[in-house]
């Protein structure tokens, strides 16, 4: 599941809507939407961003934190290790290889260092 797929179900079951209601209200198919809510679509585009915003009524920091885990649940990410140390690219390829098996205060503990290391951006 990604971040945006999880605050969906949340806002969804929040309000007693079923994936079927949500999908007819938004113009798209029921497993369209259950495949965002699951991370097996990737992000989804800005106009169904704008529409599940006027769905559900937010505004201001909310829209605004719906569009930031949109941006951030690509669920099939590209690393490009190019000009970066050999220690760099292993760290990578061995994440790729082990994050499914990472439990998650692992995944948190890692988020947390770089968020100390440097801002997102």
């Amino acid at each position: 599941m990604t971040p945006f797929g999880a605050r969906l179900r949340a806002l969804r079951e929040a309000r007693g809507i079923s994936l079927t209601e949500l999908a007819a209200a938004l113009h798209v198919s029921p497993a369209y939407l259950s495949a965002l809510e699951h991370g097996r679509r990737g992000r989804p585009t800005a106009g169904l961003i704008h529409q599940v915003n006027e769905h559900f009524g937010l505004i201001w920091d909310e829209a605004d934190e719906l569009v930031e885990l949109a941006r951030l649940s690509h669920p099939r990410v590209v690393v490009d290790t190019a000009g970066l140390s050999p220690a760099a690219t292993e760290f990578a390829n061995r994440l790729a290889r082990e994050i499914r098996r990472l439990p998650p205060e692992a995944v948190a503990a890692l988020n947390a260092v770089l968020d100390q290391a440097a801002p997102e951006g």
